[in-house]
């Protein structure tokens, strides 16, 4: 199964079949903690770097943008419009404008759209993406926080406009598995790319939480919610106590479970600091055994399939 086949197009050296995420970069990392980050993904061989229009307030992408401009043809730079204001073309015209604008960047590697948005007619966005790619302005498109449904749907107005839906971008980890059931798979059908966030749960998978440590889960309610589950948190209890058997960090485990898994997606990688990202990017390399890997899964439920014909699973 080809490893990233987006990302072979970059250089012709192998890099990681992994993505930095800088959605933290101009907020809870600064820009030297930014800096010191993306160097290091790019020493691991990380060039696939991920950004947004609502990202800190538009530092992300300033400083994505300040630090690829020397070496822009060495990197993948993608970036996300429409999580706020809709999906008409208005919008996203002046929002990708603006991105591009921080970016210092003519034309964007990946360009996704945000979420979906049930307000505006699927036609009129594929039109804002269409134009933008047969301007030269993006070279893939991307769907993020899409159902696979709506990933279809998309696929089908992009098909009578003469450009494809190259990546989506959907929460997973080891507490967040629902793109096993169609997501996933209809990837590997539809030869697109899974750029995955969150592999650590929101810090969840890093025992922080257990140890009583600070983090988004305490002080930001919808990730509260969204790990609310007893079943997650037992779920980190466990993987604390193999990962403190093998002598890694949680994190690194983490990481190493979603590169592993079958349908081989992409992890994106994040952080605030070097030495919290470390355990994660040691993730990218940890040689995950068939049984070690049937462990960490079967901390968790394995979702039913999507037609529930469970002997089917």
């Amino acid at each position: 199964m080809p490893t990233n086949p987006i990302l072979r197009t970059v250089s012709g050296h192998e890099v990681r079949p992994a993505v930095f995420g800088a959605m933290q970069c101009g907020g809870n990392a600064d820009e030297a903690q930014s800096r010191a980050m993306l160097e290091r993904c790019r020493d691991e061989g990380i060039v696939h770097l991920d950004t947004a229009y609502a990202y800190t307030d538009g530092e992300s992408e300033k400083i994505v943008g300040r630090f690829a401009a020397p070496i822009r043809d060495e990197l993948f730079v993608a970036t996300k419009v429409g999580l706020t204001g809709g999906a008409g073309r208005k919008n996203l015209t002046a929002q990708f404008d603006r991105s591009r604008a921080r970016l210092g960047a003519d034309q964007v590697d990946l360009l996704y759209l945000h979420r979906f948005d049930p307000e505006t007619p699927l036609e009129e966005t594929a039109e804002f993406f269409a134009s933008a790619k047969q301007r030269g302005l993006i070279r893939y498109v991307g769907l993020s926080n899409f159902a696979a449904w709506q990933v279809m749907k998309m696929i089908a107005v992009a098909q009578r406009l003469d450009f494809t839906i190259d990546v989506i971008q959907p929460m997973f980890s080891l507490v967040k598995r629902q793109a096993e059931v169609e997501l996933l798979p209809m990837c590997i059908g539809e030869g697109v790319l899974a750029c995955t966030y969150s592999p650590l749960g929101g810090g969840l998978l890093t025992g922080k939480y257990a140890a009583k440590e600070s983090g988004r889960l305490l002080s930001e309610p919808k990730y509260a919610q969204r790990y609310a589950p007893q079943w997650m948190h037992d779920a980190a209890s466990g993987l604390k106590a193999i990962a403190d058997r093998e002598g890694v960090h949680p994190a690194t485990l983490a990481v190493a479970w979603v590169m592993h898994h079958r349908y081989r997606p992409a992890p994106i990688v994040s952080g605030r600091s070097i030495e919290q990202l470390e355990p994660s990017l040691a993730g990218l390399s940890f040689e995950m055994t068939p049984e070690l890997n049937a462990e960490l899964s079967d901390l968790t439920p394995t979702p039913p399939p999507a037609t529930d014909r469970l002997e089917e699973g």
